[in-house]
């Protein structure tokens, strides 16, 4: 991950432009064994000023909301999330926090809101408390098929198991890729595959591993790929078919910031852009996706992390792409 953080003057002008009451985020209904409760607001948001937003036939905004929080607080620099339940959510940050919530919706179904915040520190292997940046650099995770909380970090790269999602534990490494990530550009994608995990590099490369071994599906490239580079940032598996769903970035200082949504194919190569965020629209520090069914297609959540940075916002945005023809009278 890279801090995006030189386009202060252009996303201040779109934080005065966008500005709307904000909502006081319900607390947690009841304390759960080693989660704390996580104070915050949130306030709407849209796609922006129009020429911004590029949306593909069949895809459709399904409401976003800003999530403002203390300085001091935890919910900063959020770079991942997967769904837990219909309206449940966990999320992970690159300082090495765990978060949860639950998404609130409007009359619609549209994306109105959160509640019940919550969060907790991830653990070293020996069961400490992470403390150091350099082993709390969380930037992918995905929910097995049984329940367990998979998180990728880089600087120090590697993937853990941290057991069920409700409940997380003592970790224990699982497999990845062997290929010499650099310092800064690990596995920022994750997602659970047909027979294990899927790991995309944001420098470039994907893996399909296996407890037993890592397959390269697609190789990454002999240069790696730079910030204005459309990038793999976050992952997560199409719950409609054998494909995947992968949120990029692009940053060309000194205020050029995009992300796009896209399908992955099995064989890892990519479709069409199904959504684009640029200037003057909404856009931000796109990092992570999560995708759920709904309706005729499927939903896609998508979550800017701010880099605790208070030039930046922490966002989540919803997308509805119709996937299936709709049934005739």
């Amino acid at each position: 991950m890279r801090n995006v953080r030189r386009f202060a003057a252009v996303v201040g002008l779109l934080i005065l432009t966008a500005c709307a009451a904000t909502a006081t985020v319900a607390p947690p209904l009841s304390g759960a064994p080693g989660w704390i409760a996580s104070a915050a607001e949130t306030r709407p948001v849209g796609l922006g000023l129009p020429g911004g937003a590029q949306l593909a036939d069949g895809v459709r905004f399904a409401g976003g909301v800003e999530l403002v929080a203390a300085p001091a607080s935890p919910l900063h620099s959020l770079s991942d999330l997967k769904l837990t339940g219909p309206d449940a959510f966990v999320s992970v940050t690159d300082a090495g926090d765990l978060i949860r919530g639950r998404l609130v919706f409007d009359r619609k179904g549209d994306l109105a809101g959160l509640a019940g915040l919550e969060h907790r520190r991830l653990t070293l292997l020996d069961g400490g408390p992470i403390m150091d940046k350099a082993d709390g650099d969380a930037e992918g995770l995905a929910i097995t098929r049984d329940g367990d909380l998979l998180i990728s970090f880089e600087r120090d790269h590697r993937i853990w198991n941290y057991g069920p999602a409700d409940q997380p534990g003592t970790p224990r490494s699982v497999r990845i890729p062997d290929f010499a990530f650099t310092l800064n550009d690990g596995i920022e994608g994750l997602s659970t595959s047909p027979s294990g995990w899927r790991a995309a590099g944001e420098s470039g490369g994907v893996w399909d591993c296996t407890p037993a071994v890592c397959v390269e599906i697609s190789a990454p490239p002999a240069a790696p790929l730079v910030d204005s580079d459309y990038r793999v940032t976050g992952m997560d598996r199409d719950p409609s078919g054998d494909g995947f769903f992968v949120v990029q970035r692009s940053y060309t200082p000194p205020v050029d910031a995009r992300a796009r949504i896209r399908r992955m194919a099995p064989d890892g190569s990519l479709g069409p852009v199904l959504v684009e965020l640029k200037l003057p629209g909404t856009t931000d520090n796109f990092e992570g996706v999560a995708a759920v069914r709904h309706g005729d297609g499927v939903r896609l959540y998508i979550l800017s992390d701010d880099n605790s940075n208070e030039v930046q916002r922490t966002l989540l945005l919803a997308f509805d792409v119709v996937t299936r023809p709709a049934r005739r009278s």
